[in-house]
């Protein structure tokens, strides 16, 4: 029980920065090229590389859980608003970026969050027990 919270992290984070590649990727146009949601989803790839990373060192690490916790939360915090606030979409509704990406990820940030959040409570009250 004690690593499931940083297990769900790391598969939460593994999907955000392999979708951000692969199923939920943005928009490619027909002649190669790629407009700014490209960018979108290589900075959401960056992001959860990152996750992956606090979640890995919060499995191994026994100490630093709260630290790695909110590292983790803040990160996904910032992929919330990547697409779209940060890194302006394609206008149209219709295109992969805003149709796909944009409420997949959405979803998995928030998931993310909301996980780090729970881990960062539990952490909490695990450290006022006598």
């Amino acid at each position: 029980m004690k690593k499931l919270i940083p297990v769900l992290l790391l598969i939460l984070s593994i999907t955000v920065a392999v979708g951000a590649v692969t199923f939920l990727s943005p928009c490619v146009h027909e002649d190669g090229s790629f407009g700014a949601c490209h960018w979108a989803g290589q900075v959401l790839l960056g992001l959860g590389c990152l996750m992956g990373l606090e979640s890995l060192i919060s499995i191994i690490l026994q100490k630093a859980k709260m630290g790695l916790y909110l590292a983790c939360g803040l990160t996904a915090a910032l992929g919330l608003f990547v697409p779209g606030p940060l890194i302006s979409l394609c206008r149209m509704s219709t295109m992969r970026c805003q149709a796909v990406m944009k409420p997949g990820m959405t979803l998995l940030g928030a998931g993310t969050l909301l996980l780090s959040a729970i881990g960062m409570i539990l952490e909490w009250r695990k450290g006022k027990r006598p």
